[in-house]
């Protein structure tokens, strides 16, 4: 289920604030986007592709943007990680957790025998694509900008041979005939959205996370041991670690990392200033609050260790005698 909402505040609703999402309605990004009390009260503005939310958010046309960033079956929403990471210098605010269910739909008086083509985002068809193979193996699949649009062009053409993967609220929006539920090829599907925008760290919570892009400073043995390193020797622990290609040349990669901690801990800024040293280019991309289930205890722990550590040094350079 999605990370239970933050209650609206007054100043929330006066302060009249624009949030895009990716649409039309219908889209498991509304309904996720919906399930936070506090932006659900704003003015929500569907685009047809989710770099249109994040532009969006760039050119001062919205408050915030709401995407997908990655998905239990299929992983990272690349569209959307690659943009945020090289494209745009916006701040994650939040990640929101939402439970996912996939169905094939169509207009009403549609039999599975009669599907020639499917339509949706490209990431739903391949969260579905052993159950598409199995149950309609001759289909072709087509791609639409999301599961919503995809309804939503099904309703609009009304033709008995096309379907679609989309969310059972879209169907209901649009008017049309769920022919199978929950047709994800695992159980457990859950998409992760976040919230950004242009600048603002959120104060910290407890249970927090913090994303980064680290290069390389040299495409040598054991450079990415020692971007770890940094993290293991202070006990943080690593949520996402992924390489993705620089986009300076073949064999150039940089590492997506998402850890434990604020950037208030002063272990994780620890973390971070000799990440800065030894790497020289580290993307900042935010600290905010997690979805799930926290792990307090664990960075508590490291924290007071950090912090014992610090306190030691510190009294051994007191005396320090002036020469």
């Amino acid at each position: 289920m999605s990370q239970p909402a933050t209650s609206p505040s007054s100043s929330d609703v006066a302060s009249g604030r624009k949030v895009a999402f990716l649409g039309p309605l219908g889209t498991f990004t509304e309904q996720a986007l919906k399930g936070q009390a506090d932006l659900a009260v704003c003015t929500l503005l569907p685009l047809p592709t989710m770099p249109d939310v994040l532009d969006a958010v760039r050119d001062r046309a919205v408050d915030l943007g709401f995407v997908a960033i990655e998905n239990a079956i299929e992983g990272t929403v690349n569209v959307t990680l690659d943009a945020l990471l090289f494209d745009h210098s916006l701040m994650i605010q939040r990640e929101v957790v939402l439970d996912i269910e996939h169905c094939l739909m169509a207009v009403p008086g549609t039999t599975l025998a009669d599907v020639k083509q499917v339509f949706s985002i490209p990431v739903a068809t391949a969260q579905c694509h052993g159950y598409l193979r199995r149950v309609v193996p001759h289909a072709d699949l087509r791609a639409a900008n999301s599961t919503a649009e995809a309804a939503r062009m099904l309703a609009e053409r009304g033709e008995p041979g096309l379907a679609a993967v989309a969310p059972r609220a879209a169907a209901e929006l649009y008017g049309l005939d769920i022919l199978a539920a929950d047709i994800a090829d695992h159980p457990g599907n859950q998409t992760r959205f976040v919230v950004v925008a242009r600048s603002g760290v959120p104060a910290p919570t407890g249970h927090d996370k913090t994303s980064l892009l680290v290069f390389q400073r040299a495409n040598e043995a054991g450079s990415l041991l020692s971007i770890l390193q940094e993290f293991a020797a202070r006990r943080i622990n690593l949520t996402n670690l992924l390489s993705r290609p620089a986009k300076t040349g073949l064999g150039d990669y940089c590492f997506f990392v998402e850890a434990e901690g604020h950037i208030a801990d002063e272990v994780l800024a620890d973390a971070l200033r000799d990440l800065h040293a030894k790497q020289g280019n580290v993307k900042f991309l935010g600290s905010y609050p997690a979805a799930g289930a926290s792990a307090e205890s664990a960075r508590a722990h490291a924290d007071a260790a950090w912090t014992a550590a610090d306190d030691w040094v510190r009294a051994l350079r007191d005396q320090i005698v002036d020469g």
